[in-house]
């Protein structure tokens, strides 16, 4: 069982891939806290950024903290406690900061069927598998 477990999930598929891990993890967490996150990806290079307005960042963080939210309390049982966490970067990357962060003992991710290139996990999947210093729960979708 674990006290603390960190739920990567990507908001545009959450209803189809994040399911059955936010299941797992509610069956694994022994009255500690799950810590939901979403990455915003980066956009490049920042000559990709300065097509955006001024503020696009802290407008855009502000959009998915209430989309995750509202997932959120849509898709966890009100008797488990929770806290949402949207950061932005590289996915894999983000995962493992937010893991450390918070010190959670456990992530629970899901992984797409991978591509013959991909071998057996996704590639942000792999990432946190190979890097993380936690114990990492890949399901499969």
């Amino acid at each position: 069982m674990s006290k603390n477990i960190l739920i990567p999930i990507d908001l545009n598929t959450a209803d189809t891939t994040a399911i059955k891990p936010l299941g797992e993890a509610i069956n694994m967490l022994d009255g500690g806290v799950l810590h939901m996150i979403t990455v915003i990806p980066e956009f490049g290079m920042a000559q990709v950024s300065g097509f955006f307005r001024a503020g696009y960042e802290k407008d855009m963080l502000k959009a998915f903290g209430d989309k995750l939210t509202e997932w959120v309390n849509t898709h966890v049982p009100d008797n488990v406690e929770v806290r949402p966490h949207v950061v932005h970067g590289t996915v894999y990357d983000e995962i493992l900061r937010a893991a450390e962060k918070l010190n959670v003992d456990l992530i629970v991710m899901s992984a797409h069927r991978p591509d013959l290139s991909d071998y057996l996990l996704g590639p942000n999947a792999a990432r946190v598998v190979r890097h993380a210093k936690q114990s990492v729960y890949v399901v499969r979708n």
